[in-house]
């Protein structure tokens, strides 16, 4: 293990057990805290496989909703998406970024993507990650669904799709 790496861990711990101290006292509901735990797993997953993460829940004026987190991969503006659940369910926890949520998180990357200095916006990729969390009693599990989904959505087939 680098320094580096055992830096962020240790680092990670502490975050994490303030994080429990702090919800103690918390008067939100018990599934936005494990939604928040969640984001702060996948934070820390994720620098740790080198993204550099700039903004987290970032929200634009006039738009319902937040981008969980906002990172760069290299050269790559990555917009990602955390799912966090407490237990297997029948369905996996990328699932529920449903067409609605897509669209919404498009619009938000592109408010996001324009205030970027115009010299470079251009050139900036953007791609779509989830992240899904699994908080279970036997601890913790965390996969990444790199390019989740495209920046511009399939456009729907004309007509009853018979064809």
């Amino acid at each position: 293990m680098s320094l580096a790496s055992f830096g962020l861990a240790v680092e990670g711990r502490v975050y994490t057990w303030l994080r429990v101290l702090a919800d103690r006292r918390s008067t939100l509901p018990p599934h936005l805290i494990t939604g928040q735990r969640g984001e702060d797993v996948a934070f820390f997953y994720l620098r740790g496989l080198g993204y550099t993460v700039v903004a987290r829940r970032w929200r634009a004026a006039r738009m319902r909703g937040d981008l969980d987190l906002v990172a760069w991969d290299g050269e790559t503006l990555v917009i990602v998406e955390v799912k966090t659940r407490t237990a297997h369910d029948m369905a996996a926890a990328e699932v529920e970024v449903d067409e609605h949520k897509r669209r919404q998180l498009r619009k938000m990357a592109a408010v996001y993507k324009s205030r970027l200095p115009e010299a470079h916006r251009a050139a900036v990729r953007v791609r779509f990650d989830v992240v899904a969390v699994y908080l279970l009693g036997s601890g913790t599990e965390v996969e990444v669904i790199r390019d989740a989904f495209p920046l511009v959505a399939a456009r729907p087939k004309r007509g009853w799709g018979w064809r």
